[in-house]
C-alpha cells in the first residue's frame, strides 16, 4: 500500500465514530506504516538497521521499533521533503531550550483522529445531557499559537462543535476572567451546558484569580485540563485539582476530565468518566492506537497492571514516526477476568530520557554520523 492509501482507509475509521478494537485492523496498517516510515524517513531507517529490526524481519507490529520523544529535538522525523511542511508543531520549552517539533504535511488525518477522540470521550452523542454548544478555551488561540497542537486541537474543536458563545480566554499569557465569567453567565442564562478546556496550568491560575464570584456551570457543563500541575503560586496534585474545579463550577468530580497527549503523537487519550461514570477512572484509547508498558532497563513488556515506561503506537502519525516510547511511567487498568480496558499515568520517570529512553536516539545518532563519514 501507499501512504495515501494507508492515511484513505485510517481517515474512513476515525470518521466512522466505531471504537470498537479491531486487532488484526491494526496489526495490518501498523505493519504497511511501518514499511513506508522506514523507506522514506532516513534517520528511522538507520535505527532500524541499527538494532536489526527492519521490515524484511519484523512480522509482528509489537516488534516495530519505538523511537523516544527526545528525539524529535534531534531529527527531522518526517517521511517527505522538508519542503512540503505546512504546519509544524512544538514542544513547550524555553527560548535558550532545543525543542521538539513534528512537521505536517496534511492535516486532515491530524483533524480527523482529535475530533473522534473528544466526541467520543468528552462530547458523546449517547450521553443524556443536551449537546455542548459552548465551548470556552484557557489557551492561546491558534492564530497567537500556530505551533501549539493544543491550540490547534482547541481551534479544530471550536469550528467542529462550538457555537457563537464560544471562545479563547487567554490573551498574550493573560488569562481573561472576565470574559470567562460573562460566557459563563450567558450560558446560565439561556441554561445552555459548557465545556471549559485548558491546561492545568490555567486552571490552578483560573482558580487563584477567581474569587468570590459565582461560577456555577449549567447542568450537562463539563470541563477537561490537559495537564502540567505547577501554577503561579501553588502545585496542585490531580485529584486536588479536580476536587476544587468540581466543587468551584458545582458539577460532580465525573465531570472534570484529564487527557494525556503530547506534540509528537498524532492521537490523545481522555479519561473514561464521561462514557463511563460508573466504572474506574482510565485513560481510553482510539482503536487506532496501542499503548504498552515496558521495563526501563530491558525494553521488555511489563507484567499485566504493573508499572512500567509508556510505549505508543499511534498510526494518526502517518507522516513522521508511529512507535514512540514516552518518559512516562504508567500501568494498564484491568477488568475482573484481567483484560486491560485503559490505562493510568503515573508521572514522568526520574532520569528516563537520561538512561533508558535515550538509547535509542544515542543509535540513530551514532548511524547518522557513520553515514556522513
Amino acid at each position: 500500500m501507499t501512504r495515501a492509501a494507508v492515511e484513505e482507509e485510517l481517515l474512513a475509521w476515525m470518521r466512522s465514530g466505531d471504537w470498537t478494537p479491531d486487532p488484526e485492523r491494526f496489526d495490518r496498517i501498523a505493519l504497511e506504516l511501518f514499511r513506508i516510515q522506514y523507506e522514506h524517513c532516513e534517520p528511522y531507517m538507520l535505527l532500524c538497521r541499527s538494532i536489526e529490526r527492519t521490515p524484511d524481519f519484523v512480522r509482528h507490529a509489537r516488534d516495530i521499533p519505538a523511537v523516544p520523544t527526545g528525539a524529535f529535538k534531534e531529527f527531522g522525523l518526517r517521511c517527505f521533503d522538508a519542503s512540503e511542511t505546512i504546519r509544524t508543531f512544538r514542544t513547550s520549552g524555553t527560548s535558550t531550550d532545543r525543542r521538539g517539533e513534528l512537521d505536517l504535511d496534511r492535516l486532515d488525518v491530524y483533524e480527523a483522529s482529535l475530533l473522534s477522540s473528544l466526541r467520543h470521550c468528552l462530547l458523546p452523542v449517547s450521553a443524556p445531557e443536551r449537546r455542548i454548544e459552548c465551548m470556552r478555551f484557557l489557551a492561546s488561540s491558534p492564530h497567537e499559537a500556530p505551533h501549539s497542537s493544543l491550540s490547534f486541537m482547541f481551534g479544530a474543536l471550536c469550528e467542529a462543535e462550538g457555537g457563537s458563545l464560544s471562545g479563547f480566554d487567554l490573551r498574550g499569557e493573560r488569562l481573561d476572567t472576565i470574559s470567562l465569567r460573562n460566557a459563563v453567565r450567558n450560558a446560565r442564562s439561556e441554561d445552555q451546558p459548557m465545556l471549559i478546556a485548558g491546561t492545568a496550568f490555567a486552571f490552578v491560575h483560573f482558580l487563584d484569580d477567581a474569587g468570590e464570584a459565582d461560577w456555577e456551570l449549567p447542568t450537562g457543563s463539563r470541563v477537561m485540563e490537559t495537564g502540567g500541575f505547577k501554577g503561579r503560586s501553588r502545585e496542585v496534585p490531580r485529584s486536588v485539582l479536580h476536587s476544587e474545579l468540581a466543587k468551584r463550577f458545582a458539577i460532580p468530580e465525573r465531570s472534570v476530565i484529564n487527557q494525556y497527549g503530547m506534540t509528537e503523537l498524532g492521537s490523545q487519550f481522555y479519561d473514561s468518566t464521561i462514557v463511563d461514570p460508573s466504572g474506574p477512572r482510565r485513560k481510553l484509547t482510539p482503536p487506532w492506537t496501542r499503548v504498552r508498558f515496558v521495563d526501563p532497563a530491558t525494553g521488555e513488556d511489563s507484567p499485566a497492571g504493573e508499572v512500567g515506561l509508556i510505549l505508543i503506537q499511534d498510526l494518526a502519525n502517518t507522516g513522521s514516526v508511529a512507535a514512540i516510547q514516552t518518559a512516562d511511567l504508567g500501568r494498564a487498568i484491568l477488568d475482573d477476568s484481567g483484560e486491560a480496558i485503559g490505562f493510568d499515568v503515573i508521572g514522568r520517570a526520574q532520569g528516563a530520557e537520561a538512561r533508558g529512553c535515550s538509547i535509542a536516539t544515542d543509535i540513530m545518532l551514532e548511524a547518522s554520523r557513520g553515514e556522513l563519514q
